[in-house]
């Protein structure tokens, strides 16, 4: 299997500038050529000359705000003489043209004293507290005042003071103090997350940061100069916040958005209010911080939790979706406290989202799986033993099992590595004889595993993060970016705001405030009838408001990205394939969760072996054999997720890897099934739902504990090694172990030797499995139902969250959308409730009027007061009904089961006997 790490793998190739194009220029009186447009900050760097900075990035656009990187430029005029501009200029503005001559302070005293007097400006009001700033040992203004500032400060009067924190958000913090108004943070939220949320307020010596709330906050004095556009968010800047009426004394900065929006009368839409009450939040906040130059942002987690130099930093991978971000775990005695965002350039530059920057507390809860647990079969209590114990428990279980002829199911969740994948995949068809293994641990088809075996698994890098940046249009099926992969839409948005922009289409029953951001096309689409949609689309004519979506697809280099959504509507992965082929779009496949593209690849799925294999063709299954030293694998045709739950419901084994429940189709099947079961082995991190079934619980190793690699969605593999040191096992070692004790010998103990291995075994070259040609469901007759949509927000419920209050207090507040007709049909008030009933249960939640198809209603699959599949037994496409509710409504009504609503303790009895 080919398995691409490097960066020749991003579609981008080395080519040398044309020397036409090179502009020569001297800096410090050693002559360079660097590329015309270059920056004269950047032409020096080339040198190795560091000229100080503040507010320059190399990602953002040039501002000129701190003045710190001021030099002194001359140019040859039309007779060719040097001319000196008449005072230094800000390098980092300013672009190289032939003939300049440029002096850094290393060789002018006109740039030295220049620099050395912003410096001091920037120090006047600034705090000198930084033994106790978060900032100091990495700030760089504590090393460049050091390097390029005054030994004394001239400035004897009081320093300039505020109130402070402001709570930009539950989870960013500023202490005006400290800030020097170099402007990267208002600058990152606007150019390259597109959210303003915050900006620049007031004027000269009262400028400062503050929160962006134009409808609240700049109205409630009466001095704000903004509009909103109904949804919540508006366009301005507001003046004046911290007197914004409604404010809490101990609040100046106006964080009260709601009692504000109450004392003037200003109504804001729910969906628009994160669980703080604040009118605005943005997924890609702790960036700000980040690339803030002094310690004027600060993250209420780490908040004078410890100092750069008490840290260890170690080099990691996110584990929270498919986007495969590099990121930087700093840790202090075995436990991480903060995360960064790792500088890659091909994948997600320099940034990450608020998910994987703050959720890694779940590792450090008290149910923390420390310890295997057996069931005892005298109290059908779990309790703790051995290693030795458990896994002869474990193996003795699943031996009991087969010979009773109740063939083991393997449930492998997304958060596996691409060597535990691999691994599962072994002990499944080598330890268990089985080819009943299913990574997909949500709605899913036959459709969609063919579609996998097909166009995804051994396919490589067919679309990457370069390609969607230099495409002329990308169409978004089933996928949400901003909320599903939030690196592909900081690409998508990069595209999309340049000069020359990517259009961007997206097939959803609304217009989503990512979309809106990317300034992106709604292909209006009603839930379940996406195959005739894309179908419209591969025709050459035909479908209203189709042509322009229908010519973007045929440009040479448009990209078709589909969502795992899509496995839930009979026909759409069909059709997308069809449409692709039609247009000469490339199409890629895009996951939420981190380690399903790595699964595909490991051969997790019933139909298929590693390397894309399939294990219908008797040649692969002699191929692995070998490969695996054995006489043969499974030839028989496996079951999926939903086969090996009803399985387990007549009694066959489960081996549970990291999978809630109530994620699965039908929770409540997945309950009865798991209880029914005649064994289960759980490998988990924490304690779950699972185990109030499970007969052995195995605790394994977290993402900063073990090393591994993930495969993102491009196909790119994402390697990682441990951060901590500790005795947790990966996965792959735990069933290693029970592979042993079962006799057999997986070779599943090293990461190294296992990655080596299926790389090793190279891409299946035979007969692949053919395209999917599922036909589509003809719509449902409504009569007096309504058909729900949904998919998860970004900030949700998911158990990778908990134990990070403040990040929670960020996510969007779970709301009903539905078209105003909609909604005066069935008597709701646009300001009212909503009980949404579906097939075993109702959900409760505010009313958000929208801009959508009318009979259609969407909600949160996910969010707090939302579990979709839980609450509602439904999923989308299925038909529910609306009435009218109070607000004190119970969220989720009679119909869920205590199961599906919580976990259960480690002790909780009706495990086997």
């Amino acid at each position: 299997m080919t398995l691409t790490t490097g960066a020749s793998a991003s579609g981008l190739s080395a080519t040398q500038p044309n020397p036409q194009d090179l502009v020569k220029v001297t800096i410090d009186g050693i002559d360079i050529s660097v590329p015309k447009g270059t920056l004269v900050i950047r032409a020096a760097e080339q040198l190795g000359i560091a000229i100080p900075r503040f507010c320059d990035h190399p990602l953002l656009e040039p501002a000129g705000a701190c003045r710190q990187c001021l030099v002194e430029i001359a140019t040859p005029d039309r007779e060719g003489n040097l001319k000196k501009m008449p005072k230094p200029q800000a390098s980092c503005t300013i672009t190289v043209s032939p003939g300049m001559v440029i002096n850094t302070q290393q060789t002018s005293p006109v740039a030295d004293k220049a620099q050395q007097g912003v410096m001091e400006l920037l120090l006047m009001n600034h705090p000198l507290d930084c033994p106790i700033c978060d900032k100091g040992g990495e700030c760089p203004l504590q090393n460049q005042a050091m390097s390029n500032g005054r030994g004394e400060s001239r400035f004897v009067d009081t320093k300039r003071t505020f109130a402070k924190p402001i709570k930009i958000s539950t989870q960013v913090l500023l202490d005006r103090e400290r800030c020097i108004l170099c402007q990267r943070c208002t600058r990152f939220s606007a150019e390259i997350a597109g959210d303003p949320f915050i900006d620049l307020q007031e004027r000269g010596a009262g400028q400062q940061i503050g929160v962006f709330s134009p409808e609240i906050l700049g109205i409630a004095d009466g001095r704000g100069h903004g509009s909103g556009d109904g949804t919540g968010h508006g366009n301005g800047h507001a003046h004046g916040a911290e007197h914004a009426p409604g404010a809490a004394a101990d609040d100046p900065g106006g964080i009260d958005a709601l009692a504000a929006a109450s004392a003037i009368g200003v109504s804001q839409g729910p969906a628009e209010l994160d669980e703080s009450g604040q009118p605005f939040s943005s997924y890609f906040s702790g960036n700000t911080i980040q690339i803030c130059p002094v310690g004027a942002l600060t993250g209420a987690a780490y908040r004078f939790r410890a100092r750069p130099f008490d840290l260890v930093s170690s080099p990691s991978v996110c584990e929270h979706c498919a986007s495969g971000c590099s990121i930087r775990a700093d840790h202090r005695r075995g436990t991480v406290l903060r995360r960064m965002a790792g500088e890659d350039s091909v994948v997600n530059e320099e940034w990450n989202c608020d998910k994987g920057r703050w959720a890694f507390q779940y590792a450090q809860l008290p149910d923390r799986l420390r310890t295997p647990m057996v069931r005892d079969a005298a109290t059908g209590e779990l309790v703790e033993a051995s290693w030795l114990e458990a896994v002869a428990v474990a193996a003795a279980g699943l031996r009991d099992a087969a010979e009773a002829g109740l063939r083991a199911g393997v449930l492998v969740g997304g958060r596996v590595s691409v060597e535990d994948a691999y691994a599962y995949s072994k002990f499944a068809r080598i330890a268990l004889r089985t080819n009943d293994i299913d990574f997909r641990a949500r709605p899913h088809a036959a459709e969609e595993e063919a579609f996998l075996a097909h166009a995804v698994a051994g396919r490589g890098l067919t679309v990457t993060y370069a390609d969607l940046e230099a495409a002329p249009a990308v169409v978004l099926a089933g996928f949400e970016a901003e909320e599903e992969s939030p690196i592909v839409f900081l690409r998508l948005h990069k595209a999309a705001t340049r000069r020359t922009p990517t259009a961007v289409f997206s097939i959803a029953p609304f217009a989503s405030h990512g979309l809106v951001k990317l300034n992106g096309s709604l292909l209006t689409c009603v839930p379940g009838d996406e195959p005739r949609l894309l179908a419209s689309l591969a025709a050459t004519s035909g479908g209203q408001g189709l042509d322009e979506g229908r010519e973007a697809l045929r440009l040479p280099g448009a990209v078709l990205l589909v969502g795992e959504r899509l496995a839930g509507v009979p026909g759409a992965l069909s059709a997308a394939l069809s449409l692709a082929q039609a247009t000469g779009a490339r199409l890629a496949w895009v996951p939420r969760r981190a380690g399903e593209r790595g699964a595909v690849e490991a051969g997790a799925l019933p139909g298929l072996l590693p390397g894309a294999r399939p294990v219908a063709d008797a040649a692969a299954r002699v191929d692995i054999a070998a490969a695996w030293g054995v006489d043969h694998v499974p030839s028989f045709a496996g079951r999926d997720t939903s086969g090996i739950i009803a399985a387990a419901a007549a009694g066959a084994a489960l081996v549970v890897g990291g999978v809630d429940p109530d994620d699965l189709p039908d929770p409540a099947l997945a309950h009865a099934a798991l209880a029914a079961s005649s064994f289960v082995v759980s490998l988990e991190i924490r304690d779950s739902a699972v185990h109030q079934y499970a007969d052995v619980v195995l605790p394994v190793a977290t993402v900063t504990e073990k090393a591994g690699a993930f495969l993102d969605w491009e196909g790119r593999l994402r390697p990682f090694e441990a951060a901590l040191a500790t005795d947790a096992l990966s996965d792959h070692a735990v069933l290693d172990e029970i592979a042993r004790e079962l006799g057999v010998d997986i070779g599943a103990a090293d990461t190294a030797a296992l990655r080596a291995e299926l790389a090793a075994l190279g891409e299946w070259d035979g007969q692949r499995i053919d395209p999917p040609q599922v036909a589509a469901n003809s719509p449902a007759t409504r009569g007096d139902g309504v058909v729900l949509a949904t998919w998860h927000q970004l900030l949700d419920a998911g158990r990778g969250q908990d134990g990070e209050p403040y990040l929670a207090g960020t996510a969007h507040r779970p709301v009903a959308r539905l078209s105003a007709p909609t909604a005066a049909a069935h008597g709701l008030a646009a300001t009212g409730h909503v009980m949404v009933t579906g097939r075993t249960g109702a959900i409760t939640l505010p009313v958000v009027v929208t801009d959508m198809p009318d009979g259609v209603v969407w909600l949160p699959t996910n969010s707090r007061g939302s579990a979709v599949r839980a609450g509602l037994g439904s999923a989308a496409g299925d038909l529910v009904s609306l009435s009218a509710a109070g607000p004190d409504a119970a969220l989720v009504a009679a119909g869920t089961t205590a199961a599906s609503t919580g976990s259960a303790g480690s002790t909780t009895p009706g495990g086997h006997a």
